[in-house]
């Protein structure tokens, strides 16, 4: 049996999508993959060269890079074949993937000391480091211990590290969830959780405050335990390590169960791609200009190299480490801060090098035709009406839900008929299963996750709205459980159509009638509430008696064709297919709208 691998080429970039056609095999299993390698990606998501080179390598491909692959092809001596030497390439680009730092990103409740314990970690590794304090904060560090560099992402918290991933960004190898010994789990840590968990990282505890005479660490770790983090102690998986900022106490120990858990998943990078990364923060200074914080992922980040953050570009002119030390260049999980850019691009954006600024601007403008010329179509965002659609065609085969509940009460019995919906061509996930209003961070999780809110005798608070508004996110609401298994249970068999009702938008009187030649009878009306549009249908009321209902075929005000009318104003309306208008009637315009489930 041979054991040869089907050689492949791939871009410096590439969709989801087309390196599961280039490989001949289903979108899913791409994506399962990359989700195994800690990668949450949609199916019109770029990954870059070195990430499809791993994913296609544990899919049985030999991956050459294109670009190599051309300038090989006109090097080649011809009597070489074609596959010998793109397989010998693509071993040598497999052995050019080294270790590289771990990237640690600190996640918890509010108050609990996630800044204070990175502030203890960094004046540490600074004070035995070098003399001299931090001259620069740029948003990420790194510290060394016992030889290894380790890369800490200074995140306000669990809500940007998910929008993080909304935008694309995969940046965290490892989540530490911060747990102040007194207090113990709290709402924001169980979100914290839960989006730790949904991004597939590695989650170490740091019991924080265990100084306090009020610290009760055998609480903690039981309601870790009924969170799912059953502590290693407890034989369970997750490492709990106590620690105090305040007494800098325990902190050798956490550094040391990081390393041990980045052996374990042993992130690397090849340091001869093209450098790829995330936009960490971006800011405009002054006598400086646009400032952006980078994390090289992949490549090795030089000065003079010109940078392409989606419309932005511009050459790097100068770059500093976090102690405000230039540097010349920066190797895979640097944090840098960089100068150059022409814009300022927005946090958790997806950076690359390109060979000019000339080029750069030749890629936006290829994408902004692109943009305008792609047809209409479905986003990323997924909802209950089309899931059935997407699966059929491929594109997944996981309904990821978020489910908010009332009362407890509630949750379970909704929480366990769901489970049982699962079967052998769809899997039904509940990333998240708690009481209380639908919040920003519920919608953010559902946006990273391509997820749908569930929402049983709750509400969206204000922010949430907008916030699921602008990302596309799906929320249904319901008052019946029984409504809400049967609607998911419906899209997962394809039956569950959207449900519309008409929503009267305005009322009118009808003062006068016009005959016109060639048009029929005109009503002359008074606009008395709300308002008539011209792409909306109407009712004629005569008394109590409805008599007809009917497309608006034109609508004037003045004799101009005008798109509405609001109320307070005199105009002419024509219903389509109706003539007999009397002074006296009323007209009702509605228009049908989808009803919230």
């Amino acid at each position: 049996m041979s054991n040869t691998k089907t050689l492949i080429e791939v871009p410096d970039f590439i969709t989801v999508r087309d390196l599961a056609a280039v490989m001949h095999v289903s979108p899913i299993n791409v994506i399962k993959e990359l989700m195994s390698n800690g990668i949450m990606a949609n199916i019109n998501q770029e990954i870059d060269f070195d990430t499809a080179a791993i994913v296609a390598g544990e899919m049985g491909f030999d991956v050459v890079s294109t670009a190599v692959a051309i300038a090989q092809e006109e090097a080649i001596e011809s009597e070489i074949s074609r596959p010998a030497w793109r397989k010998v390439l693509a071993s040598e680009d497999t052995r050019n993937l080294v270790a590289r730092p771990p990237v640690i990103t600190m996640l918890g409740h509010v108050d609990h000391g996630k800044t204070s314990l990175l502030d203890v970690i960094r004046q540490t590794n600074v004070q035995a480091g070098e003399a001299g304090g931090i001259t620069q904060h740029i948003g990420a560090y790194q510290v060394a211990h016992n030889g290894d560099l380790i890369t800490f992402l200074d995140t306000p918290g669990h809500a940007a590290f998910t929008a993080m991933r909304a935008r694309g960004a995969q940046a965290t190898d490892i989540a530490i969830l911060v747990v102040a010994a007194d207090d113990g789990v709290m709402p924001q840590t169980r979100e914290a959780i839960d989006h730790a968990k949904a991004a597939n990282v590695p989650i170490i505890v740091a019991m924080n405050k265990i100084d306090l005479p009020s610290a009760n660490p055998a609480r903690v770790m039981q309601q870790l335990s009924e969170n799912g983090l059953i502590p290693d102690e407890w034989d369970g998986d997750t490492m709990v390590i106590q620690v105090s900022a305040k007494e800098k106490l325990g902190i050798d120990d956490l550094l040391e169960a990081i390393l041990l858990v980045a052996e374990d998943i042993a992130p690397k990078a090849n340091p001869s791609a093209s450098p790829t990364g995330t936009v960490l923060e971006a800011r405009m200074e002054k006598g400086k200009g646009v400032m952006v914080t980078l994390l090289v992922q992949n490549g090795t980040l030089k000065q003079g190299d010109t940078l392409l953050v989606g419309e932005d570009y511009g050459r790097i002119k100068a770059m500093f480490d976090y102690r405000g030390k230039r540097l010349k260049q920066a190797s895979p999980s640097t944090p840098v801060s960089a100068s150059g850019l022409s814009g300022i691009p927005e946090a958790g954006s997806q950076f690359e090098v390109v060979e000019s600024e000339k080029a750069a601007r030749k890629i936006i403008a290829d994408r902004q035709e692109a943009n305008r010329t792609q047809p209409i179509g479905r986003s990323g965002a997924i909802s209950l009406d089309d899931f059935f659609s997407r699966l059929q065609e491929g594109e997944t085969k996981t309904l990821n839900l978020v489910v908010k509940a009332d009362v407890q009460g509630s949750l379970e019995p909704i929480t366990n008929s769901l489970n049982k919906l699962s079967n052998d061509e769809v899997e039904l996930e509940i990333l998240l299963a708690a009481t209380g209003n639908i919040t920003e961070s519920d919608v953010m999780l559902a946006s990273a996750s391509e997820a749908i809110i569930l929402g049983f005798n709750v509400e969206a608070d204000p922010i949430a709205r907008a916030t699921a508004n602008s990302e596309q996110v799906e929320i249904n609401y319901y008052n019946i459980i029984y409504k809400l298994i049967e609607d998911v249970d419906k899209a997962m068999k394809g039956l569950l159509a959207p449900v519309y009702e008409d929503v009267v938008i305005g009322r009118a009187e009808v003062r006068q009638v016009f005959r016109i030649k060639g048009a029929g009878n005109i009503a002359g009306c008074y606009m008395r509430t709300g308002e008539a549009r011209r792409n909306a249908k109407a009712r004629i009321i005569r008394g109590t008696t409805l008599l007809y209902t009917g497309p608006v075929s034109s609508l004037k005000h003045l004799s101009e064709n005008v798109r509405e009318v609001k109320a307070g104003f005199e105009f002419g309306v024509n219903i389509s297919g109706w003539d007999d208008y009397y002074p006296g009637d009323f007209i009702e315009f509605f228009v049908s709208q989808r009803v919230e489930q």
